[in-house]
């Protein structure tokens, strides 16, 4: 994707802002997705997530969209692009990537070998698995999480969080080769 492509598509964040910014405001221990109204011409079937805001949506027919609260990368970690979901899994296993171990051995060594799924693993109950083309595998993920304290921080080494319950729901929605985008920070 050349930058005129991304920029093009990061204008379409802008269907977002005014629930975005209502949402920041949103602060407790509800976590439940709500129905959101996206501007005309939104296409359905992507997810779009708004570091800023800490907002994941996933587009729907008729000008609507399922807002949910995530969690992203921290800063440095995040990166944002243009992807499509490349793989889907239940109760994924994890293996830490060599930069994660090598930037934080203490933490990501013992786990060098991987970790099966499970209710412990980071990856959580679901992972939608970002791909680009001629990349393949990025390592980004959706996922869920077990740590609900982390939903609207920017803690992951890159990954997109849900608490585990919204990634469940949000599984079955989501087919292979869905576009998704991860917008910019700070715009």
């Amino acid at each position: 994707m050349d930058r005129r492509t991304f920029l093009a598509s990061f204008a379409g964040a802008s269907f977002f802002a005014f629930d975005a910014a209502r949402a920041q405001s949103t602060r407790g221990p509800q976590f439940d997705p709500v129905i959101v109204r996206t501007r005309e011409g939104v296409a359905p079937n992507e997810l779009h997530v708004i570091p800023d805001s800490f907002m994941l949506y996933w587009t729907m027919p008729g000008g609507q969209a399922i807002r949910y609260r995530c969690g992203i990368g921290r800063p440095g970690l995040y990166e944002s692009g243009q992807f499509y979901v490349g793989a889907k899994k239940e109760w994924p296993s994890w293996t830490p990537t060599p930069e994660m171990i090598e930037r934080d051995p203490d933490s990501y060594e013992q786990f060098a070998d991987g970790m099966p799924g499970g209710p412990d693993n980071p990856l959580g109950a679901r992972a939608l698995y970002l791909f680009e083309p001629g990349r393949g595998d990025t390592f980004l993920r959706i996922h869920g999480t077990n740590a609900p304290r982390t939903i609207g921080t920017a803690v992951s080494n890159g990954c997109a969080r849900l608490i585990n319950s919204e990634i469940i729901d949000l599984y079955p929605r989501v087919p292979m080769r869905s576009r998704v985008v991860l917008y910019p920070q700070g715009i």
